[in-house]
Parts: C-alpha cells; sequence; structure tokens
C-alpha cells in the first residue's frame, strides 16, 4: 500500500501553497534561529509539523506521515517543558491516529495525491464527539496524577486534539477547524512557557503557523469537496 506514496509530493503543490509554505517555515525558524538560546530539535520539529500541515491541507497522504514524525519529535520537547498532557497525547492519540489516518487515507484514495472526501453520518458525528468527551475524562486524571503542568490547558489540548484526530481518520474537512480550536489552545500553552524560557518561542511560531495553514486547509477541503462532488455527479457517455 505504500507503494502508492512513490512519487514527489512537492511537485504537486501550487504556486500559493509554495508561499504559505515558505512563509510558515521563515515564521518558526527565524525566531530560534536569531535567539541565543534556540534549540535544533524544536527547529526541527516546527520545520515538520508547518510541512506536514501543507500536505494535509491537499488532502495528500505524504501530510499524516510526516504528521507522525513530528508526533515523535514534540513529544519529546514536551517531555522536557513537563507538560506531560502534550507528550502523552502526541504518544498515545495523535502518532496513532496519524497512522490510522493514513491507513483510511491510502484506501480510499480520489486520485493519486489526493484523499477522497467524506461526508460525516449523524451517528459518526455523535460517535465522535461522545468519544472525544470520554478520552477527555481519562485523560484528565491522568494527567492530574501525573502533575501535569497547566493541566486545565492540557485538558483542553486532548479535546481539540482527538476531536480533530477522528475527523482526520474520516477523511473531513471539518478536521481543520478542531485543529484550529487546538492551535489556539497550543499557542497559550507555549506563550506561557516561553515566559519562563525563549528557547521554547518557536513552538509559540509553530502553531501560529499551523493557524494560518489549517485554516487553508479548511477552505482547500471544501474546494476539493465540491470538486469531487461535482465529478461524481457528471453523467458519464456511453
Amino acid at each position: 500500500m505504500l507503494t502508492d506514496m512513490l512519487y514527489n509530493p512537492f511537485k504537486k503543490l501550487e504556486k500559493h501553497e509554495w508561499i504559505l509554505w515558505l512563509i510558515s517555515l521563515v515564521a518558526v525558524l527565524l525566531p530560534g534561529i536569531l535567539s541565543k538560546s534556540s534549540d535544533f530539535l524544536t527547529l526541527l520539529s516546527t520545520a515538520i509539523g508547518v510541512t506536514a500541515l501543507i500536505f494535509v491541507a491537499r488532502g495528500d497522504a505524504w501530510g499524516q506521515l510526516l504528521t507522525m514524525v513530528f508526533g515523535v519529535l514534540y513529544a519529546f520537547v514536551s517531555y522536557r517543558t513537563k507538560y506531560y498532557g502534550e507528550m502523552i497525547t502526541y504518544v498515545g492519540m495523535s502518532l496513532p491516529a496519524a497512522g490510522f489516518a493514513l491507513y483510511s487515507w491510502l484506501k480510499n484514495p480520489y486520485r493519486q495525491g489526493e484523499v477522497k472526501i467524506h461526508k460525516l453520518k449523524k451517528t459518526e458525528i455523535i460517535g465522535i464527539i461522545s468519544a472525544s468527551l470520554f478520552v477527555t475524562f481519562i485523560f484528565f486524571f491522568l494527567l492530574k496524577a501525573l502533575g501535569t503542568a497547566r493541566l486545565s490547558v492540557s485538558t483542553v489540548s486532548v479535546f481539540t486534539s482527538f476531536l480533530a484526530c477522528a475527523l482526520l481518520f474520516f477523511r473531513s474537512p471539518y478536521y481543520a477547524l478542531a485543529y484550529g480550536a487546538n492551535d489556539i489552545v497550543l499557542i497559550v500553552l507555549w506563550v506561557l512557557a516561553s515566559l519562563k524560557d525563549l528557547s521554547y518561542l518557536p513552538m509559540v511560531m509553530c502553531f501560529a503557523a499551523f493557524l494560518a495553514n489549517d485554516s487553508y486547509g479548511f477552505f482547500s477541503w471544501k474546494i476539493r469537496e465540491k470538486k469531487q462532488k461535482s465529478s461524481n455527479n457528471r453523467p458519464r457517455l456511453n
């Protein structure tokens, strides 16, 4: 199945996507490079993160693969900051969820480099929201027991992260809105960390760039959804 990813995903990027990606890279890397307290692992994770989002916004399976790489790096950075909620969320939820999403996307292609978008049913919506609330409830007590810094913010992050992961698995454009909410939560989280250690400032810029990319991702998916629906409804010639 992974043979379906044997192509250069950068060749499929459109001009405006190249511009968004390059601006995002500059936004997340420049503060760290200029800072005397810059951290290589933090910079690497942010660069991979914004790159992943460009391809996720295109509905490209490469985005999920890069998301898995970002998840590993981000979890380690979170561990060093004692943001155990973020670490556990990514290792125990976001990372495997990206793997499941990758499988789902490869099993449901619209064409090479683009996933077939799925319209959620009412039962699926209820199931996703219920599962998100249940997981958040469990994680709250786990994170509290671990003495997680910024417990309330981390708990909200768990909910928005799980919701976004579930929507990605179901190939729904609304994943971007959930991730956008999560981006706002994480901007607050890393601003608080940066007040004590400026080496985490790239993480603030990272999630600000994530917010811009997720906003683009929502509109990109809605446009693709409309095109796919129009193509599917087009009468075939005999």
